[in-house]
């Protein structure tokens, strides 16, 4: 049997981050029945701080042996295997079982085409969550087991999802893997995901996610490079034979393409000013890495203006959704008289975000439609206008409007952001958003959440930038107002029942899909005459793909909707999501709270749903 140590007992300093290690040692072996990891249940949870230690950029190269032995090492078929919208996703416990991670790693090769991974160029990096480092090891042997080329690696495994996106567009690597589980918690009784993203950027398609399900029911072998762990701590390339791993910095291209997007020049004089105050809480998660370098390093906020920055394993026993629930520290700042102005919050990966003005909170839904509407004027990378604008399925129709007025190509599409990358590779596509938080554009083929933090501070530092000390500035909740007056309210919530019964849940969803496919439009739901109702099927305009039961619907002739959807985000139970949506055109009644607009079809969803009978919750877990 051969052994590879990995020391996580050291302290280490390098060039953006120190990494402080108080677990034992983790043997990761190789042996004839496959690769295994040996952990103390006591061990403790590190974290990922900004170091102000600095450092080159290219490190030194290690030369390894002139050949590396690979090993076929027998394995078997693990169920379960199947990805959701966002990868795979579990608990950290079953992914550390023997060869778990190895079997979907193997799986993934066996789909794909052998062009896109022999002798080609990899990233890997994540959201620095309890496990990741371990599975970095792994990962990197069985890549090269296969005849990869190289790995490009975010230093200490750190890079958000945005970045991994950035950095597989920038060095036109033939694709990448983010380990994250994006919003949901890490330690080690808590979750753990994998996904694959492809050259252009973008998150596999259903196609190939298809074929790695496939190829987890039938793996045999997994192919290992017999090398030892990679010291991912200093920036550098190590070599062994033709094979190489270059560990890199995990700021600097993801910041040099958003001083590309963004006039830095224009936000920095925002951020200067003595009368405006802004936070970005980073939920100790991975946007704690950039937070600083972007906007206090370059963008001249203040030190202290950076909020849970520190980066840790288990998110500092916290949950990195950024929500008026989870997200609590930011929003009882900016709800304070003496708040600042603008506030905004990342998540676990860095993909998603949440942006609040003083005692104002912008639905994702808005802010995306906002964005849109200002991006010409406010940000450089679309001053010639946007191609094209497209939402999820089941986000407001405030996008939909915007594109109407300024005569743009509109699409409307599943839940999953794989869905807006084909329309960005046919040029049709500029600007998108989810209201599970998520804005982003053709930059790159991911959601952003700092890009979205920068969008929206461009967009007051445009139309502030004539403002003199002591004038009163234009504020979030006056951008807001000012779109609602144009373009009229899409009052929007969204319900979440998480971790429900599996049984349960899938249950009220057929039972939704039978009303369905009897109902009528014409028909009377309370006080709302039904327009159509179905489950969401989508139709890709690139490819001809197809995307069937994506949502059940009910739309009514008022423009009122209510959307019944299973989320694949989660890795235990299943998490019911309900959306509640009414336009509203006058502006007399924009102020109302989203909460007593939207009763009436909150009461008509619960009722037509039987979610109480169902699943047995009283209330939701999370309101939107």
């Amino acid at each position: 049997m051969t052994s590879t140590y990995a020391r996580l007992d050291t302290v280490f300093l390098f060039s953006r981050f120190s990494v402080a290690k108080y677990s034992p040692l983790w043997p990761c072996s190789l042996s004839s029945s496959g690769i295994h990891l040996r952990t103390k249940s006591n061990s403790r949870l590190r974290s990922v701080t900004a170091s102000s230690s600095s450092s080159s950029p290219s490190g030194p190269i290690v030369a390894g042996s002139e050949s590396i032995e690979i090993k076929s090492l027998p394995t078997k078929p693990i169920e379960g295997q199947k990805t959701g919208t966002s990868g795979l996703r579990k608990k950290v416990k079953v992914f550390m079982q023997d060869n778990y991670l190895a079997n979907w790693i193997q799986a993934l090769f066996n789909s794909l085409p052998l062009e896109d991974y022999k002798d080609a160029t990899l990233v890997l990096g994540g959201d620095g969550r309890y496990f990741n480092k371990e599975a970095s090891q792994i990962i990197i042997k069985i890549a090269a087991g296969n005849g990869v080329g190289k790995i490009l690696v975010g230093q200490e495994g750190i890079l958000s999802t945005p970045a991994v996106s950035a950095v597989i567009r920038k060095r036109k690597a033939n694709g990448g893997f983010i380990m994250s589980a994006s919003h949901n918690p890490g330690g080690p009784e808590y979750d753990w995901g994998i996904k694959f993203n492809y050259s252009s950027g973008q998150p596999a398609p259903e196609s190939i996610t298809d074929k790695i399900y496939g190829n987890t029911l039938s793996i045999s072998e997994i192919k290992v490079a017999e090398i030892p762990d990679i010291n991912l701590s200093h920036v550098g390339v190590t070599k062994y034979g033709n094979f190489s791993v270059e560990v890199i910095d995990p700021v600097s291209d993801y910041l040099e393409l958003m001083e590309d997007v963004f006039d830095f020049d224009l936000i920095r004089g925002l951020l200067s000013r003595s009368d405006f105050g802004f936070m970005f809480d980073a939920m100790h998660a991975v946007t704690g890495a950039y937070a600083k370098p972007i906007f206090v390093d370059n963008l001249g906020a203040k030190p202290d203006s950076i909020s849970n920055g520190v980066p840790l394993e288990d998110f500092g026993h916290g949950h990195p959704d950024p929500n008026l629930t989870y997200a609590k520290d930011l929003v009882d700042v900016m709800y304070r008289d003496d708040g600042p102005d603008f506030g905004a919050a990342s998540d676990g990966d860095g993909d998603r975000n949440m942006v609040l003005g003083n005692k104002f909170f912008v639905t994702p839904s808005d802010s995306v439609a906002i964005i849109a509407a200002n991006a010409q004027e406010a940000i450089p990378y679309f001053r010639a206008g946007p191609k094209g604008l497209a939402r999820s399925m089941p986000t407001s129709g405030a996008l939909d409007r915007v594109a109407e007025k300024l005569k743009l190509p509109f699409f409307e599409v599943p839940t999953g952001w794989k869905f807006f990358g084909n329309l960005m590779d046919a040029g049709k596509l500029s600007i998108c958003g989810e209201e599970s938080f998520g804005t982003g554009s053709d930059h790159i083929r991911e959601k952003d959440g700092i890009w979205a933090v920068l969008a929206w501070l461009s967009i007051l530092a445009h139309r502030n930038k004539d403002k003199k000390p002591g004038e009163k500035l234009v504020s979030v909740a006056d951008v807001v107002k000012e779109y609602w007056a144009a373009y009229g309210r899409n009052f929007f919530s969204r319900y979440d029942y998480e971790e429900c019964e599996s049984e349960g849940a899938n249950k009220m969803i057929e039972y939704l899909r039978d009303i369905v496919s009897k109902s009528k439009g014409g028909e009377s739901y309370g006080n709302y005459v039904l327009q159509f109702a179905d489950d969401f099927s989508y139709t890709d305009p690139v490819d001809g793909s197809v995307a069937s039961k994506q949502g059940v619907r009910f739309v009514f002739t008022d423009g009122s909707r209510i959307i019944f959807r299973l989320s694949g985000t989660g890795s235990a139970g299943a998490t019911v999501r309900i959306y509640i949506e009414q336009f509203e055109p006058a502006v007399s009644k924009h102020d109302v709270d989203a909460q007593i607009a939207l009763k009436p079809l909150i009461d008509l969803a619960l009722s037509v749903s039987k979610l109480k009978e169902f699943t047995g919750r009283e209330k939701p877990t999370v309101i939107t």
